[in-house]
């Protein structure tokens, strides 16, 4: 008899459709169920009782954690934990939980207000990017080049209707790449390094960057190991800076897309992540 597991997610992707198909190998039967028609809450929900497992993969900033919270809360099991979800959902939390762990992240400055920002273009001066604590896959990051359009660019975030959608991380601009480590368990299971190409400056592998596979890195592995220990064991998408000082974690995806990281390196990632759902199982 299969172990009968639920992806909960706004939509079905590639990478959703691709643990659905390669599930059955190991003894997994995956559902798909849109995180927008639970109705959590019931001690006994029916809309995720008969599984044994909830994979959360969310592309909203809000839905997955409160989802995962309230699952874990009655008992069902979740992949990742509530407590990383919430933490990689929120840029600053995420910072403030490394830091606190001695892992490497930029240097940053909490953004809520123009007063804020002014000193913050004082201290760090351009080029800058300034990025929103909630969100993913690149949107709303911007690079300021110019002080003179530095508080133009911010009269747009003024403009954004409720205060969370403001609070913003800016730090300096470190230049056109990073390298994703995707994590299955404890273990990096792939690694690729991430250009901006074209005209978008930005190098997120959701942007369709150039890539090239990456080759086993004892410092990389160091720092994914305290980026876990930190979280707990899960399905992570780790995004690092490479600097002349060494890297630095950019942040960390509880939901990650591994389509580009995949082609890069022949990885079947989809096979390594249905393997660790069957052995947290049991």
């Amino acid at each position: 008899m299969k172990n009968k597991v639920a992806i909960v997610a706004d939509r079905i992707g590639w990478e959703e459709r691709r643990l659905v198909q390669i599930a059955p190998d190991f003894g997994l039967e995956v559902d798909w169920i849109n995180d927008e028609s639970l109705a959590l809450g019931h001690s006994d929900s029916p809309t995720v009782r008969d599984y044994e497992a909830l994979l959360v993969r969310s592309r909203s900033y809000t839905r997955g954690g409160l989802i995962a919270a309230l699952a874990e809360a009655d008992g069902v099991k979740v992949l990742n934990s509530a407590s990383a979800i919430h933490i990689c959902e929120n840029k600053l939390m995420l910072r403030a939980a490394l830091r606190e762990a001695r892992i490497p992240v930029p240097d940053f400055r909490l953004v809520l207000s123009r007063k804020d920002f002014d000193r913050t273009l004082g201290e760090i001066g351009t080029p800058l990017v300034l990025k929103p604590v909630y969100g993913g896959m690149g949107k709303r990051v911007t690079l300021v080049r110019d002080p003179d359009l530095a508080h133009s660019v911010y009269d747009y975030v003024e403009d954004l209707g409720h205060a969370f959608e403001q609070a913003c991380l800016v730090e300096p601009y470190l230049g056109g790449g990073s390298i994703r480590c995707l994590v299955v368990g404890r273990e990096i299971v792939a690694a690729a390094e991430f250009e901006s190409a074209g005209a978008d400056w930005r190098s997120n592998a959701a942007l369709g960057n150039q890539s090239r596979a990456l080759g086993r890195d004892p410092e990389v592995h160091k720092i994914v190991d305290g980026v876990v220990d930190r979280l707990g064991p899960g399905i992570y998408g780790v995004d690092l800076f490479k600097t002349s000082s060494g890297y630095l974690v950019n942040e960390v995806n509880h939901a990650p897309a591994w389509r580009g990281v995949a082609s890069t390196t022949g990885t079947d990632i989809a096979s390594a992540i249905a393997r660790y759902v069957q052995e947290t199982l049991g």
